[in-house]
This record gives structure tokens, C-alpha cells and sequence, in this order.
């Protein structure tokens, strides 16, 4: 702003953004490309170019939301040091543009190795506030896993070694071959929101009590925010522990496309889905097995895999939920889970060459046809990034050199 005195002249007046200076001007851009991505896919889900569920119009974020977070890229001017950098005041810190060095609990000795070795190269760093602690994230663009660690490459003409993972909630996996030996069942789920569903109780029964805009209230709100970053934290543990164990073991794997979107509309499972986590469960599986180099298929939607017969190959027209024992007319009995994992196994064997059909939306989805109230869950009341190189707006590059 530009301002004249009575003598002629003119000085700038410098008012609100005085804290220009002070931010690092890339997280501006990493805002304004969010913003533009976020404006590409709400108009590509009203011209129906974009698929699921219908995108809203960006909105800003909250400051009392409890969750901030900005971006910065990994700059390296030619003979310069590299804007990120990892290890530089200790082993355990890391070194932020603008920032500075900042400590971090974790050890960073796995990744300075991969980087001084040439085999990782970071792109970007997230540092993110989140249940009343700052996180940091940091993208890296690494070369393939050493070929110990990789399954042997199969024959094209190889249909064998398939191996359906069954998800539900009476046992969250069993996994079986399609000669019906089943190869892993975990029945022993966390439930961690089912456990922690007493405190959280009594933490929001104490908020309520707190006066709107008051310190304490500000207190019980970070409470509330931890004990629901534990709850995710106990999740995520017991998922990766499965995930790593299934795709270290067996290099081709069979899942079926659930639409969880849908079951959770099931007020007397919606809880018990949500805390069992199948969709992340799913994800972890497909990137964990691509790094391994095994195969993951997808059964279609509509596979009938708990209502088919291995034996005979008829369908089972009513199948309950609660019917845990797949009986058939030919005589042939099985578990249920056990069977739907034989099935899938299966399926693969005949269909893991041919074109994956297009998965249905949510809006096309079925019924839940293989899910159970865990032990004790009737106790609860009944109604109740990884970020890509294309998402984050670069090119891609391959892999460094081994």
C-alpha cells in the first residue's frame, strides 16, 4: 500500500501478510497445486469424468480441526546441498528448509543408508500436527527390493500357487489353497475401538460438561484426539503384521472386491466393519505384494465364493450370516470362511490371465454375505498415502541406480 504525506511524499505502507517473509514460499505452491487438483476432480465428478463417489467443491481447512499441514519440496541446485536433508545434526534429526535442523524421535540410520548409497532420493517432506504432535513424512523415490526379498518369477503358463484371503469378522483372514488347505487363520483381532469404546465414553461425557471456548474443553479435545490416534495406531500395527506375514509367505494372493462402502450401511455391523479394516487391509496387501514382485487378482464383485460348492459347483441360494458351515446337497461340508478361500483360490486359477471386469461403485453394490458379530459385540449399542508421483504433481523418474 502506497501512502503520500503533506510534503509529497509517497512511502509503502506494508499491512496484514507482514509474516510473508517469515514462511517458505513452497508451501505456498503445494497449497495452490492442492487447490487446483482439488477444483480438477469436483469438475470432473459433475462432468462424470471422475469415478465413486461424487467430489465437493474444495473447502478451507479449519484451524480448530486439529489437523494442519504443509509440504515442501526437495530442491538441489547444482553444487549445492539438497533443501531436505536427513541426518545432517544427528542420527536422529532431519533438516527442513526455512525450518532448520529438527530432532525426530525415530532412529533415521535405514533411510542415510539407502540415500548415501544412491539407492533412495527424497522428493518431498509433510510435516503434519496431528493429535497434538508434529509428524514428518518424507516421499522417497527408492529402487526396487534387493532380489533376496523378491519372489522368483513365475511362468506364463503357470496357474498354480494361488492362494484366496478371505476377510470377515468371526476371523478377520483365512487363507487357503484351492486343494482346501488352509494355510493361515488369524481369528485374534485387536477390536481396538471396541475396547476403547469405555473411555471414549467417559472422555465425551466430560467434554460435554466443559464451557465452549474454555482452556479445559481445549484440554479434553487433544485427549480425545490421542485416544483416537491409538485406537488407529493399534489398527494399523496388527494390519501391517498380517499383511507382511501373507506377503512374505506366498507371492500370488486372491482377493474379493468388497464393497465396503455399502456394508457399512448395516447398522449392526457398521462398527464391527469399520474396526476390522478391510479396505486398508486390501491396500496394504496390493503395494506390499508389488514390491515383491507377486501377483495380486481381484474376484469380481458378485463371485459367489461362500455360496459355491468346490465339489460339485452348485450355488447355495440362501446362505445367512449366521450360517457358519457351508453344507451342500452332494454331501461336501466345510467352514464357511474356508470355503469362500477355496473358491477364491480358485477363480484364479481359471481367470487370473483374463481381463479384470471394471469393480462396481457403490451405488451397484451387494449385501454382505460373509460378515459376523464379533464375540462380545453385542455389548455395543446397535446404531452406532502414500502419495504417488502423479499426485504430487512431478514427473516420474526412474529408479535409482543399484
Amino acid at each position: 500500500m502506497l501512502a503520500a504525506d503533506s510534503n509529497g511524499v509517497i512511502t509503502t505502507i506494508d499491512r496484514g501478510l507482514q509474516w510473508r517473509r517469515e514462511v517458505y514460499q513452497q508451501i505456498f505452491e503445494e497449497a495452490a497445486i492442492d487447490c487446483g487438483r482439488a477444483l480438477a476432480s469436483w469438475t470432473d465428478s459433475r462432468s462424470g469424468n471422475r469415478k465413486g463417489r461424487r467430489t465437493g467443491f474444495p473447502r478451507f481447512k479449519k484451524k480448530s480441526a486439529g489437523t494442519s499441514s504443509f509440504r515442501v519440496r526437495n530442491r538441489q541446485r547444482n553444487g549445492s546441498k539438497p533443501t531436505v536433508r536427513i541426518g545432517e545434526n544427528g542420527p536422529r534429526s532431519i533438516t527442513l528448509p526455512k525450518i532448520g535442523p529438527v530432532s525426530v524421535f525415530d532412529d533415521t540410520r535405514r533411510l542415510r543408508r539407502m540415500l548415501a548409497k544412491g539407492r533412495a532420493r527424497i522428493l518431498f517432506a509433510t510435516i503434519t500436527a496431528h493429535a497434538e504432535r508434529w509428524w514428518v513424512s518424507v516421499t522417497v523415490e527408492a529402487a526396487e527390493l534387493h532380489v533376496s526379498h523378491r519372489h522368483n518369477a513365475r511362468r506364463e503358463d503357470d496357474n498354480g500357487g494361488w492362494i484366496g484371503v478371505d476377510r470377515g469378522l468371526s476371523a478377520f483372514v483365512v487363507a487357503a489353497d484351492g486343494d482346501g488347505r488352509v494355510v493361515r487363520r488369524i481369528s485374534f483381532t485387536p477390536k481396538p475401538m471396541a475396547r476403547g469404546m469405555d473411555r471414549l465414553r467417559r472422555l465425551q461425557k466430560s467434554l460435554s460438561r466443559k464451557q465452549n471456548g474454555s482452556r479445559n474443553r481445549q484440554r479434553e479435545i487433544a485427549k480425545i484426539r490421542r485416544h483416537h490416534h491409538h485406537i488407529s495406531c493399534v489398527r494399523g500395527h496388527f494390519l501391517h503384521q498380517v499383511s507382511n506375514e501373507l506377503v512374505k509367505t506366498h507371492d500370488r494372493l486372491v482377493l474379493e472386491d468388497l464393497n465396503v462402502s455399502a456394508m457399512v450401511r448395516n447398522r449392526r455391523l457398521a462398527r464391527a466393519i469399520s474396526d476390522a479394516g478391510w479396505a486398508d487391509f486390501a491396500r496394504l496387501l496390493r503395494y506390499k505384494q508389488a514390491w515383491r514382485g507377486g501377483q495380486i487378482a481381484t474376484a469380481d464383485r458378485w463371485f459367489p465364493s461362500s455360496k459355491l460348492c468346490p465339489s460339485c459347483g452348485s450355488v447355495k441360494s440362501e446362505l445367512r450370516l449366521a450360517d457358519r458351515l457351508f453344507m451342500c446337497e452332494c454331501g461336501h461340508t466345510a467352514d464357511r470362511d474356508v470355503n469362500a478361500a477355496v473358491n477364491l483360490a480358485r477363480w484364479a486359477q481359471l481367470h487370473h490371465d483374463k481381463h479384470q471386469p471394471e469393480p462396481r461403485t457403490p451405488k451397484r453394490g451387494g449385501r454382505a454375505t460373509n460378515a459376523r458379530r464379533q464375540e462380545g459385540s453385542d455389548r455395543l449399542p446397535l446404531d452406532a498415502g502414500e502419495t504417488s508421483l502423479g499426485e504430487a504433481g512431478t514427473e516420474f523418474h526412474g529408479p535409482p541406480a543399484v
